[in-house]
């Protein structure tokens, strides 16, 4: 499932970073905060106003958003714990914590890191007054002095000191005016080659300083987990170690990104699982990148802002990547914001190119002042005219460091392709290295697979392209099963005549399946088969192996016991036996692969529907079978009561309920148009459930909660007691669910408006409340009551500590925080909330005293789904005060109106009204009290005749009601109030409202 997620910063580091994760097509969407102009709604990367330095807030809009994982760029905000913080609260983040991030946020904690693990660096001092330093410096008999000052600073003030009393300046200047830091760190001048480093001692530097460096921070309990860039210096002594970044480097980053060749965000989450081996960064072969900074005048001091940037078109247009730093909008211009403003990077085939290429594309920009450096990558052209040139595998870089991805080794899921497998010699045989994955102790897990009737449908709709992902989901899916991580994977095609194209489209199909499951797609066999097999026709196999620790396998048949709950886990595809059923339904049926899916008003054909793959639940699930809460899990791919029966033993049955979750159209179709019966279609198709878990009942909640946040999953049934029917397994309102999900027919508008048919089900309902609302107790009791046809599956507050959250937590009710405070915009805020209903899969919101002015945009999508409560008969006072107006006019009936939320309000859109008569002896007090009564009253019957279909919103945005011949049930008639005197006329035969 693609991700969201947060990268924190505002520089052209940040940019790069947002720019490469958006490449990626595990990456939904990318925020950046505070971000730049470049960042701004481009594609899938938008800004976020989020308070960055406030860690809580931070966490939060994580949890609103869904955030996956977070990239944090600025050292400072490393340094300040950050990521420490993230973690805490279950946030995957990309970086170091803040003890580990000291390497580079702290000179002196750096140097003495280095000198307790026998690290080659400089001699050095740390001091916190001017005097001790400068006695130091009088001691000592350096050939120069490297003065700076101590701690993280905005900048980094360093002074290179040639005589004792240069040196002695400089640390006065620090110390007595406090302008840099309360320490300074004086330390040795090293002579020699920062930047060439030949190949062989590449080697050398790996092992004894760079993985020296990783082990000894994990010896001192700060596993360091993200980017280590380290300044290296060659000497006469050998390699010394100048000082660290502890994130990308700006604007290395700029020019490193461009030249990675394989997935980014695998590459952080293969590092972040501490299985970096598994997923090592590639590079572009034979190309060159070249980066030029743009940055505004009297930089690194104080710069003008506000400068209008041009030609940034342009630049793009010669091929090259600008990446914004100081930048930011301002009435639709692109404006400097001082500092580094912009990084104009080149890629091409070699040094000289890509340097004449990013000059072309300076030259094309402009803004009043800008400065740059002319001389970039001419010292790189030397060196490549020297032996000891920098060259690493025909990749050149034009940039001062080199940045070291480092982990440690952590157990979790692997993303992308996985270390220790390989294939050689040219044919079929593979080797795959176990120990190379982290086992210690393994039991190996096989299984395979066939696709069957699928791969026929699809030849007849030639489409190839979903099948091999089918493949892999069959085979991955059994061994999560058992608890096993998937290692490699093979498959095996046969056919009667090889189609070259079908042939890599399959082979591209199971190769981005394998990606996506952690594991290596070791290989593939293809088999040309003789007549009388026919040219067009084909058969696929895949062979998966996997691993579990021993210990770590999932209990099996004899945990399950009576009272456990069932959680289904969604999936709209089906695949294995089930097929054939599809495939003599089609045979019969007057719809063809290429006709209009039932439904779906022609956008999609039924063949696209049928071949749609199964999901695959691995890697995202795997921790949530290791946690210990999960009993058993099971595929349902052989049908939804195959794949339960997997789970219970004997001496138990199970109950579920078809209502519970959401069954796609498709499911509904295949029941009607094969006239199967509720058991046929529960024995041979898993009807919308890709897979079940057996969870103890205390626990299913917190679970299901967890699998939530990655995809649809709901609590469908239990486990009982042994049944007397003969049925081990039994699916209540199968039928009636299926009947509910197949495609309605589209009626003809044009002269009456569509009318809902009763509802049969409860319709899923939140409440969105402020903490000025007192309905939310009386929707509960209503929803609660036998017949009711409203659920409430979810509270949403946008203040924490109000009543109505400590109300529904005593209800068991879902309730979230959404604090309009921690969001830069109302859009923002909005798009927060209806992202939370849709996880929830609410059909009808309830604003009980909801203190936000919702948005047009959001009004029009729910249109017809709002309902709220305004203390008063028409005309709805939208203004002032609804008690004190009626005393004050003198009116002799005021009271309440529930009603459909519109853009613009209406008397038309009531649902409910609820009259009080208002007499001179009132007081205010007392008729406000009396309202408060009316709209506990009137809200809930309100609710009930919206969600039992009785009631609707119209075309015309007037309420419509159930023609009269069709019966209301008895609380719906106690519901129907007189209509005022200022109710409309019926219109088009139908009822006007209550």
């Amino acid at each position: 499932m693609a991700e969201r997620v947060l990268v924190v910063g505002s520089g052209g580091r940040e940019h790069a970073l947002a720019w490469k994760l958006a490449q990626s097509p595990h990456v939904k969407h990318v925020f950046v905060a505070p971000g730049n102009a470049g960042t701004a709604d481009n594609g899938k990367i938008s800004n976020s106003a989020v308070l960055v330095s406030n860690h809580t807030i931070v966490t939060q809009f994580c949890k609103d958003h869904n955030i996956g994982l977070v990239v944090v760029g600025p050292e400072a905000l490393l340094a300040a714990g950050i990521v420490d913080d993230l973690r805490a609260a279950g946030v995957r983040c990309f970086g170091p914590g803040a003890r580990a991030a000291q390497l580079a946020s702290s000179s002196s904690s750096s140097k003495a890191f280095l000198q307790r693990h026998g690290l080659p660096t400089a001699r050095w001092a740390a001091f916190s007054t001017p005097q001790e330093a400068c006695r130091f410096i009088s001691s000592t008999d350096f050939p120069a002095w490297v003065v700076r000052a101590r701690g993280p600073a905005a900048r980094r003030e360093v002074t290179i000191a040639a005589s004792k009393e240069e040196a002695c300046r400089a640390v006065q200047e620090i110390m007595q005016d406090r302008m840099f830091g309360e320490m300074v760190v004086i330390e040795e001048l090293l002579h020699g080659e920062e930047l060439s480093v030949p190949e062989a001692l590449l080697e050398q530097i790996r092992g004894a300083i760079l993985q020296h460096i990783v082990d000894s921070l994990r010896q001192e309990g700060a596993a360091y987990v993200g980017v280590l860039q380290t300044g290296l210096m060659l000497t006469k002594e050998g390699v010394k170690i100048l000082n660290f970044k502890c994130q990308f480097g700006d604007p290395q980053c700029q020019v490193i990104l461009p030249l990675l060749k394989n997935d980014f965000y695998e590459v952080i989450q293969a590092t972040i699982d501490g299985k970096l081996c598994s997923c090592m960064p590639a590079w572009l072969e034979n190309r060159t990148a070249v980066c030029v900074v743009m940055a505004s005048p009297g930089y690194p001091g104080d710069s003008d802002k506000g400068m209008e940037v041009t030609g940034l078109l342009q630049a793009e247009e010669l091929g090259l990547q600008v990446f914004h730093g100081g930048t930011a909008l301002k009435d639709g211009r692109v404006v400097t914001r001082g500092g580094r403003v912009l990084s104009i990077a080149a890629v091409r085939q070699d040094l000289m190119e890509a340097l004449g290429e990013a000059n072309r594309g300076v030259a094309t920009i402009h803004f009043q002042g800008a400065t740059f450096r002319r001389d970039i990558g001419h010292r790189g052209l030397r060196l490549l005219r020297q032996p000891l040139a920098l060259m690493y595998k025909d990749r050149h870089v034009a940039a001062g460091a080199r940045e070291v991805l480092s982990c440690l080794p952590q157990t979790s899921a692997v993303r992308g392709t996985r270390a220790g497998g390989r294939s050689e010699g040219g044919g079929f045989a593979a080797f795959f290295d176990l120990r190379a994955s982290g086992y210690d102790d393994p039991i190996l897990v096989s299984q395979t697979k066939g696709l069957g009737p699928k791969l026929q449908v699809a030849q007849v709709c030639k489409r190839h392209d979903t099948i091999g992902q089918d493949l892999v989901a069959l085979c991955v899916n059994d061994l999560l099963a058992q608890g096993a991580e998937p290692l490699f994977f093979l498959s095996h095609l046969s056919c009667g005549k090889l189609d070259a194209e079908v042939l890599e489209t399959i082979k591209e199909g199971i190769a981005e399946a394998c990606r996506s499951a952690g594991c290596a797609f070791l290989g593939e066999e293809v088999t040309e088969v003789a007549a009388p097999c026919a040219p067009g026709l084909c058969d696929l196999a895949g062979f998966a192996v996997g691993a579990v620790q021993r210990g770590q396998r999932l209990p099996g048949l004899q945990r399950a016991r009576e009272g456990d709950a069932l959680l289904g886990l969604g999936s709209p595809g089906i695949h294995g036996r089930g097929f054939g059923v599809v495939r003599r339904i089609l045979l019969t049926s007057a719809l063809r692969c290429s006709s209009p899916a039932p439904g779906s008003c022609g956008h999609t054909t039924l063949g696209d529907v049928l071949l749609t793959p199964g999901k695959m639940f691995s890697p995202a699930l795997l921790p949530i079978l290791r946690s210990g809460h999960v009993k058993g899990f099971a595929p349902t791919a052989e049908g939804l009561l195959g794949g339960i029966s997997r789970l219970l033993p004997e001496h138990v049955s199970a109950v579920l309920d078809a209502l519970s979750w959401k069954i796609p159209e498709i499911f509904g179709w295949l029941y009607k148009e094969g006239n199967l019966s509720a058991q046929e279609m529960a024995q041979t198709l898993p009807c919308g459930i890709g897979a079940v878990l057996v969870v103890q009942k205390e626990l299913a909640q917190h679970v299901l909660q967890d699998i939530q946040r990655q995809q649809e999953a709901w609590l469908i049934g239990r486990v009982v007691a042994p049944c007397h029917t003969g049925s081990h397994i039994e699916v209540e309102n199968l039928a009636e669910a299926l009947q509910l999900s197949s495609p309605q027919q589209l009626l003809d508008t044009s002269s009456a408006e569509i009318q809902p048919q009763p509802r049969k089900r409860k319709v899923k309902v939140a409440v969105l409340v402020s903490g000025a609302g007192t309905a939310l107790p009386a929707l509960i009791s209503s929803a609660r009551e036998p017949g009711s046809c409203a659920q409430l599956v979810l509270v949403i507050s946008n203040r924490p500590g109000v009543p109505e959250l400590r109300s529904a937590a005593r209800a068991g009710i879902p309730a979230r925080v959404i604090d309009h405070k921690l969001y830069g915009s109302r859009s923002e805020f909005d798009s927060t909330i209806d992202r939370v209903l849709e996880e929830f899969s609410v059909e009808l919101i309830c604003l009980s005293g909801f203190m936000r002015v919702l948005s047009s945009p959001f009004l029009r999508k729910w249109k017809g789904k709002i309902l709220n409560a305004s203390p008063s008969l028409f005309p709805l006072i939208k203004d002032g005060n609804a008690q004190q107006e009626p005393l004050e006019s003198g009116f002799k009936v005021t009271g309440c109106t529930v009603h459909f939320v519109l853009e613009e309000p209406g008397a038309g859109a009531a649902i409910r009204r609820e009259p009080l008569p208002a007499g001179p002896g009132d007081t205010e007090a007392a008729l406000g009290e009396r309202l408060q009564e009316a709209e506990l009253r009137a809200f809930p019957l309100a609710l009930q005749l919206v969600a039992s279909g009785a009631a609707w919103l119209g075309a015309h945005g007037r309420t419509c009601w159930r023609r009269q011949s069709q019966s209301l049930s008895p609380e719906e008639e106690r519901g129907r109030g007189a209509a005022s005197p200022e109710e409309p006329p019926e219109r088009e035969g139908l009822w006007a409202g209550p």
